[in-house]
């Protein structure tokens, strides 16, 4: 199982994603590996996802690796200038990873260091270019390197775009993301089947595999947080008042997205579920979809 021949295949993909830890204690990082293991095709690190500073990407899906779990590595430009980025890129090669997400990354003052300077030296078009020339044998500016990666490059799209022009630019961008290399694609948050069928139909002709986001809700308070803050994204007032009635939300939250998984696996390519402390219980929610 892996996720290049999965996808290069046809095969339905899962993957699922999994945020370090904030210290050295990695007890967490492998219980979870071990209950993925088998479940889903790889799994997703992030990189000091919404600027918290968190124990590495890098050295998280090296444990991965090592526990038999095919990582996907989450890179974002916020924190590296170019020489780091390719560094970076060339040392998670040799430790394992073959999977990289090219991310811009989020800005600093959204995290837990405010005051930290952003970098953004590169965008996320600009580092899949860089992972391609790579792949080459090649560092951005030309110079032969003494052994080549192979990474298979994936970005990220927002299907849930709201007005047509704000859809034109996510279909712009997702064209300039293949041809800088990206091979396939992980979404923002799915909520509403049928508005991203109709993105799917958009972009069939594009040919590259994508992947539904699904992230599983855990209250009434997050939908309406992501509801007013999160571009793109719009949970239903029917599916926020299923969780309101609720005495689980747990179970519930569980529920409504394995529904969710099941109306959307006919749609596209693979699901990428985004769990957000939630880990522990992809075993349980593949179970609740029927994977």
């Amino acid at each position: 199982m892996s996720l290049r021949t999965d996808l290069e295949s046809g095969k339905f993909a899962i993957t699922a994603e999994i945020g370090p830890g904030k210290g050295t204690d990695i007890t967490e990082i492998v219980e979870v590996a071990e209950l993925l293991r088998g479940r889903v095709t790889a799994a997703n690190v992030t990189d000091q996802q919404s600027s918290v500073m968190r124990l590495g990407s890098m050295v998280t899906c090296h444990l991965l690796h090592d526990h038999h779990l095919e990582p996907v590595l989450q890179m974002t430009c916020r924190d590296r200038n170019r020489i780091a980025l390719q560094s970076d890129l060339l040392s998670a090669w040799v430790l394992g990873t073959e999977n990289v997400l090219a991310l811009t990354g989020d800005l600093p003052h959204l995290g837990d260091h405010k005051d930290a300077v952003p970098v953004y030296d590169l965008d996320s078009v600009q580092l899949l270019w860089v992972i391609s020339r790579l792949n080459e044998g090649f560092d951005m500016m030309g110079n032969e390197l003494a052994g080549k990666t192979n990474f298979f490059a994936g970005a990220v799209v927002n299907p849930g775009a709201d007005t047509d022009a704000s859809l034109d630019l996510q279909l712009y961008k997702m064209e300039a993301k293949i041809k800088a290399g990206a091979k396939f694609f992980q979404t923002q948050a799915v909520y509403e089947p049928d508005k991203f069928a109709k993105f799917m139909k958009r972009v069939e002709g594009f040919g590259v595999p994508v992947m539904a986001g699904v992230i599983p809700l855990k209250s009434v308070g997050m939908a309406r947080f992501m509801n007013k803050n999160v571009s793109g994204v719009f949970v239903p007032e029917e599916t926020i008042q299923k969780m309101a009635a609720a005495e689980d939300k747990t179970q519930t939250g569980l529920q409504l997205a394995a529904e969710l998984m099941r109306d959307l696996k006919d749609l596209c390519q693979g699901l990428h579920i985004m769990p957000i402390g939630w880990e522990k219980k992809v075993p349980r929610l593949l179970d609740l979809a029927g994977f």
